[in-house]
């Protein structure tokens, strides 16, 4: 029963923050990719390429209309992730009760599988960038979060191992380390940047700013309702430390 009602509590957090995230991508993000789009298409306009106009306003329609289910998904899948950590790392948490630790929790995800990663690779409008190129630069983003999610995996298992007062500090200088080495060694984005820095840079604040309230609205509802369910069961209160 308990964990049944730890899934629901995980799945409709994720459903809610990732609807939020979507709606709020709508009115602060999509005009900057809107913008990203319109220069990129008369780029190709200028240049002699064919560009149907008519089909590409239609995908923007339809790829905005879907975006708070998109959102949602995109929420249910990491907040399956969060609650699988959640799981495992609760008792080694700080925090006096859940919603301290769930917060704490979801602002170590943002910045090991989001702000790391946004710095090797940090992120572009849809229109940027060469679609000839578009699985690689794929692949080299995913490489990036792996390298960055499972380094932290394995070294927040070390933590657990290590007796040595000294870990708090081992632990994330090994981090640092890891990610140094593949920022060295993985290679750059391909792609040359024809557009405004000006609009880029201020897309990656937004977007980073948005991810971020999207783990910050997951960690919060996630600890509250847990918190709230185990007030019922006071034997549970006991596990905090």
């Amino acid at each position: 029963m308990r964990s049944l009602i730890f899934l629901v509590i995980t799945l409709i957090s994720g459903a809610i923050a990732g609807t939020v995230l979507a709606l709020i991508n709508l009115g602060v993000v999509e005009p900057y990719i809107d913008k990203a789009i319109a220069i990129e298409t008369q780029n190709k306009i200028s240049s002699g390429e064919n560009v149907n106009l008519s089909e590409l306003i239609d995908y923007r329609m339809w790829q905005k209309g879907g975006a708070v289910a998109a959102g949602a998904i995109y929420g249910l899948a990491l907040s399956a992730l969060f609650g699988i950590v959640f799981a495992y790392s609760q008792n080694y948490l700080p925090g006096s009760n859940y919603k301290k630790k769930a917060i704490l929790l979801a602002g170590i995800l943002w910045f090991v599988l989001y702000f790391m990663v946004a710095i090797k690779y940090p992120a572009n409008p849809p229109a940027v960038g060469d679609p000839e190129t578009i699985y690689y630069r794929e692949g080299l983003y995913v490489a990036y979060i792996c390298i960055s999610g499972f380094s932290a995996l394995v070294l927040a298992i070390a933590w657990k191992k290590l007796k040595t007062t000294k870990k708090n500090i081992i632990i994330p200088l090994l981090y640092a380390l890891i990610m140094t080495a593949a920022y060295i060694a993985l290679p750059p984005n391909p792609d040359k940047i024809s557009i405004s820095m000006d609009l880029i840079q201020t897309f990656r604040v937004l977007t980073a700013v948005t991810i971020g309230i999207f783990w910050g609205i997951l960690g919060i509802l996630f600890g509250l309702m847990w918190d709230k369910y185990l007030r019922s069961e006071p034997q549970w209160r006991a596990q905090i430390r």
